[in-house]
């Protein structure tokens, strides 16, 4: 009801207003609009699930998107502002002078946005689905509805607002419950001390050595262990870092604020405020996968506790009696055999901070506030990747390239119509999703790594780009990703075999689809530069305009004339 509540009292009236909210945010309310944006249902609900399961692995999502975020903070934030555009799109069509690269660049925002609220729309699904006790896919058409209400009304000046309360939401719900269960499990206030502090059983134990001797009982690998190769670990951080920089519901961020000065400022503050959910992820995974081992395996299922018996009406977590008898084993033994019975339980890894206080026997207002926050976290982005959706049907598309004439009213409506059309088409991809939400997202980052980071990079510091380089690099870079992920994810190639453990030995280089942006990013790096040795240099005004961006303001001219 708030959020809807700010959306109708911030309602967009101009297509500056729902594009970048009228420019005139403060810098706080947009560094916690950014924050908010930043932080998806994929760092909310998914990661710390991601760390949960897969332990020392997991951190490359860490590295790689706080990375990202410093990278894009500091390299490019700022030089965007200054160009003064709504849209990446509308920075790559303008900075080279093409109305093809505009279309190429709009096509590549489309593909990196549904890639990403694809994952947005799951997490939104399964809150509602778990919270209302209903199926996920119900729970994803209740989102669909939310979403394209203030999404579609309120613009991003709708958007940023809502934002500014979510951040607020999202973040007590995250931090509550870690606090609570690090003062349960080690007696320490601070989740990130608990986490690497002793367990208040008078054990003596650290926390981290109980959990390696749980996970190796199992037949897991050590917790504290990495089974990724270095050179995966290596190209996943670096193309979720580069995928950070070129996103554009994140850079169009910046636009939303007065002055250059505001967008480093409110640029600061975000980090601030992302670092405090990112560097209690971990210790929140740590939590959750401890007390979910000691919980239910090798337990009776008739004693199991209330929350499992909830969850499993949602599909999301599963026990398979294999070996009949009516204990659950969790296991990563695969045969059953006498001595190690097979696994019989299916959890869903994004279920792992949702159900984590209910799994701590948690007060029910703690498990709502949770809820909350997953469902803060997932609409304030999935509002928006809808912008960025809508904004480049109807200013790139339409109005800068097919139909420069129509009216500012005009606009302002096929804006509003491409956002609903693309609520649908997300709403699909939440029903039907590819992978669990983090996985999905990783895929964006690598799509906006391999299409947007060189032509951006190259725009800004390069004053000799063309647009015949810039292009060549689009276009190969985003379809040699493409390629990689139909091949590798979804085995298009392959005669439907999807790269599961045993297919790994198949990736280029030993680099996951994940990973895989990170390579396509370097060969668009180098197709741009070596068509535009071979093409005309761009015009004198469009190498001006690089140069002019690059100067501090009241620096006077860079180069004498």
């Amino acid at each position: 009801m708030i959020y809807i509540g700010i959306a109708i009292w911030s309602r967009a009236g101009s297509t500056k207003e729902f594009y970048v909210a009228g420019g005139g945010v403060s810098p706080l309310a947009n560094g916690m609009a950014t924050a908010a944006d930043w932080m998806s249902a994929a760092s909310f609900i998914s990661m710390a699930g991601i760390i949960s399961f897969g332990g020392y692995d997991g951190s490359v999502y860490l590295m790689g998107w706080t990375g990202g975020y410093v990278l894009l903070a500091l390299l490019l934030a700022p030089y965007l502002r200054k160009f003064g555009k709504f849209t990446v799109p509308d920075f790559i069509g303008d900075r080279y002078y093409s109305k093809t690269a505009r279309v190429v660049a709009v096509l590549c925002a489309l593909l990196v946005s549904f890639t990403y609220v694809a994952g947005q729309m799951r997490g939104v699904g399964l809150v509602f689905s778990r919270f209302l006790e209903v199926d996920i896919n119900t729970g994803v058409i209740i989102g669909m509805a939310i979403v394209l209400f203030y999404a579609v009304l309120g613009g991003m000046k709708g958007i940023t607002y809502t934002q500014v309360a979510q951040y607020c939401v999202l973040i007590f719900a995250f931090m509550v419950p870690a606090i609570f269960i690090s003062i349960q499990m080690t007696g320490h206030v601070v989740p990130q001390i608990g986490m690497g502090g002793t367990l208040d059983d008078g054990s003596g134990t650290y926390l981290l050595d109980k959990l390696n001797g749980l996970s190796e009982e199992l037949g897991f690998a050590q917790y504290t262990d990495g089974s990724k190769s270095t050179i995966d670990v290596f190209m996943i951080t670096l193309a979720l870092m580069v995928g950070t920089a070129g996103l554009p519901h994140v850079i169009v961020r910046f636009f939303t604020v007065k002055r250059v000065k505001d967008a480093r400022k409110s640029a600061g503050i975000a980090l601030l405020l992302i670092a405090i959910l990112y560097t209690t992820a971990p210790a929140v995974a740590v939590f959750a996968r401890t007390n979910m081992i000691t919980t239910v395996s090798n337990q009776p299922y008739e004693e199991m506790p209330e929350w499992f018996t909830k969850w499993e009406t949602t599909g999301l977590i599963a026990f398979d009696d294999k070996n009949g008898d009516g204990k659950v084993q969790y296991t990563a033994f695969a045969k059953a055999e006498n001595e190690h019975p097979a696994n019989e339980l299916t959890v869903d890894r994004d279920i792992m901070v949702l159900a984590n206080p209910e799994i701590a026997n948690l007060p029910a207002w703690v498990i709502a506030l949770v809820a909350a926050g997953g469902l803060a976290a997932a609409l304030s982005t999935a509002a928006g990747l809808l912008l960025v959706i809508s904004s480049s049907v109807s200013h790139d598309l339409i109005k800068k390239t097919f139909k420069p004439n129509i009216s500012d009213k005009q606009e302002l409506w096929i804006a509003r119509g491409a956002a609903t059309v693309a609520v649908v088409i997300a709403g699909y991809f939440g029903i039907d999703p590819p992978g669990f939400v983090a996985a999905v997202v990783a895929l964006a980052f690598g799509l906006a790594a391999a299409s947007f980071f060189p032509a951006i990079v190259l725009g800004i510091f390069y004053k000799k780009m063309n647009k015949e380089g810039a292009i060549a690099g689009m276009i190969v870079g985003i379809s040699l990703m493409l390629f990689y992920m139909l091949k590798f994810k979804f085995g298009i190639f392959d005669g439907g075999k999807v790269a599961v453990a045993g297919l790994q030995k198949d990736w280029w280089f030993g680099i996951s689809p994940e990973g895989f942006g990170s390579i396509a990013m370097l060969v668009n790096f180098v197709v741009a530069i070596t068509v535009n040795r071979f093409t005309p240099v761009p015009p004198e005004e469009v190498q001006a305009i690089v140069e002019n961006i690059r100067i501090p303001s009241g620096a006077g001219e860079a180069t004498p004339h």
